[in-house]
């Protein structure tokens, strides 16, 4: 049995066996663009380690000639004192777990390795950051380090403190130094990886998502990309639609001089996609056209991860956009409308859950709420509830009543209080951190980047312009404006959406019933709003209705595929 795959055109094998991930890049290299190379150990590899509690046999002479292959493509060496190799070690199961897994960056910048590369570069500076972004990720991931406490080394001055601090933390916790061997380092990010298919996060967000708990992750290792490598390096995420609302345009944030952690975090101040094209014409072109193909190919909405460095584009992952609401309905009937994909197929891409969320409420415009702060709006919708100032509060607090989680940033480590509450602030982090990407998924309205909000959570209070709200607070979030308020705002239906009712009269063609099952109700779909005030009908009827005529056309739809 072959555990091992190279990242190549010629690959036959799918996700089940790749992971979304490594299937992604495979589908990248057939189109032509440009991907670093790598190789991924397949999802059999981690159920045989979950199984047993080890490698599985046979790995490790595949891991060395896979290593030795990479090594022969860039013409480095990992761990090497002349031109050295660094790779990322990325998860990836079949479906989609953002976040929720480990990953180790720059392994292979051992002590020598970094000195090595420094001389390359001649960027002293450059190669100490990309040491203790190994040694950071190795440390936690790994090793079993606390966030807490890389994160209270991280305040003090100067990176090479900061490494060296980091390491005598590594050799407080383990009892000895983080050491020289590359190989040895690669082995044990790839055990690591492996076991946090079972981390409590991961746990959760099957549980939350209905994902088969026996599939495992591939581990796909790659040569290292420098988005972190001077000012004309870089690294971002990019929609090819926008996520919020299906226009479109392109729609991510870009982060100069960084890797692509900075970005998922929400740790650093991002700037919006479209600098990209002022600052770095060239990487945006190829952007551009990278996203054009690879929606062509999928004939969706798509999203990639991207690095570049030097001026050079690189793409480290891709999939389907997975939009929400009212964005997912207005691409399906776009793409059907400019015959990429036909009607049918856009009747069966909506799931009733997408079809709830078109009708996405908002603060009112005209109400007198209490501004407390505004960010971005990164999930469409209306959640109330009680401040919770971290993921543990959330949880606990969640059991008498809905609460709202505000947080600095988020981090997988807060998935059990993403899953407990019915909306999430953040006073960090732009529209694809690791909070706006987790709540989309999830359904929950999110406002990120509320500037001014300051979250603490050891005195469990919100501060923001000279005020102090403690947890437990009612405040409200508006995820399409971006609004934060105190108390229970009044709220609005978003109002009719055009697409909605052309896709569910479409519906009722395949049905063949017409109009909203001979009821008397208008052909569109909706209720007069003479029926709220007589109180014969209300929003859930709305939602009933609709989904009652998707579903149906939608069954309709698969027995006639099925026979």
């Amino acid at each position: 049995m072959s555990w091992i795959h190279p990242i190549s055109a010629e690959v036959e094998e799918t996700a089940e066996t790749l992971g979304g991930k490594g299937h992604g890049l495979v589908v990248l290299r057939r189109l032509g663009l440009p991907v670093p190379p790598g190789f991924v150990i397949g999802t059999a590899a981690c159920r045989a380690f979950l199984r047993d509690g080890r490698l599985p046999e046979g790995l490790d002479a595949e891991l060395a000639d896979a290593l030795s292959g990479l090594e022969a493509a860039t013409g480095r060496k990992l761990g090497g004192t002349e031109r050295p190799l660094a790779v990322s070690v990325r998860s990836g199961s079949s479906v989609s777990m953002p976040g929720m897994m480990s990953t180790v960056l720059n392994l292979g910048l051992t002590g020598a390795a970094t000195s090595a590369l420094a001389v390359e570069t001649a960027d002293p500076r450059f190669a100490l950051d990309s040491r203790l972004r190994f040694l950071s990720s190795y440390a936690t991931e790994v090793l079993g380090l606390e966030q807490e406490t890389l994160a209270a080394i991280a305040q003090r001055a100067g990176t090479a403190v900061v490494v060296r601090d980091v390491e005598d933390a590594i050799r407080a916790r383990t009892g000895e130094p983080v050491g020289e061997d590359a190989a040895r380092h690669l082995e044990r990010a790839i055990a690591a990886v492996f076991s946090s298919w079972d981390a409590p996060r991961a746990i959760t967000y099957r549980a939350l998502h209905d994902i088969p708990a026996d599939l495992g992750t591939a581990v796909t290792v790659q040569a290292m990309v420098f988005g972190n490598r001077g000012d004309h390096s870089g690294t971002g995420v990019a929609f090819s639609r926008d996520p919020n609302t299906g226009e479109p345009v392109p729609f991510g944030e870009v982060l100069f001089g960084h890797q692509g952690e900075d970005v998922v975090s929400g740790r650093s101040l991002t700037s919006l996609l479209r600098e990209l094209a002022e600052r770095e014409p060239a990487v945006w072109a190829s952007l551009l056209d990278a996203l054009e193909r690879i929606e062509a190919h999928y004939r969706d909405a798509c999203y990639v991860e991207f690095t570049f460095e030097a001026g050079q584009l690189w793409l480290l992952q891709v999939r389907p956009g997975r939009l929400v609401g009212r964005a997912a309905v207005r691409v399906a009937v776009d793409l059907a409308d400019a015959g990429t994909i036909e009607r049918s197929e856009a009747l069966l891409r909506i799931t009733p859950q997408q079809l709830r969320q078109v009708r996405t409420p908002r603060i009112a415009p005209d109400d007198a709420a209490d501004l407390l702060a505004r960010g971005l709006g990164a999930s469409p919708g209306v959640a109330v509830g009680r401040v919770a100032t971290s993921a543990d509060s959330a949880a606990r607090m969640a059991a008498q009543g809905p609460v709202v989680l505000v947080r600095p940033e988020t981090s997988p480590l807060d998935m059990h209080g993403l899953a407990a509450a019915v909306g999430i602030v953040t006073s960090r982090g732009g529209p694809t951190s690791h909070a706006a990407v987790v709540a989309r998924s999830l359904g929950k309205p999110a406002v990120v980047g509320a500037a001014g909000l300051t979250v603490d959570a050891a005195a469990g209070a919100l501060r923001v312009a000279g005020r102090t709200l403690p947890e437990g607070t009612l405040i409200a979030l508006d995820g399409t404006s971006g609004e934060v308020v105190v108390g229970r705002p009044r709220v609005v239906d978003a109002g009719p959406d055009p697409r909605l009712h052309r896709l569910l009269a479409w519906a009722d063609e395949v049905v063949g019933e017409g109009g909203d099952f001979e009821r008397g109700k208008p052909e569109s779909g909706e209720f007069g709003r003479d029926d709220f005030e007589r109180g014969e009908t209300g929003p859930d009827d709305f939602e009933r209705d609709e989904a009652a005529r998707l579903t149906a056309a939608q069954a309709v739809l698969r027995r006639s595929t099925t026979g």
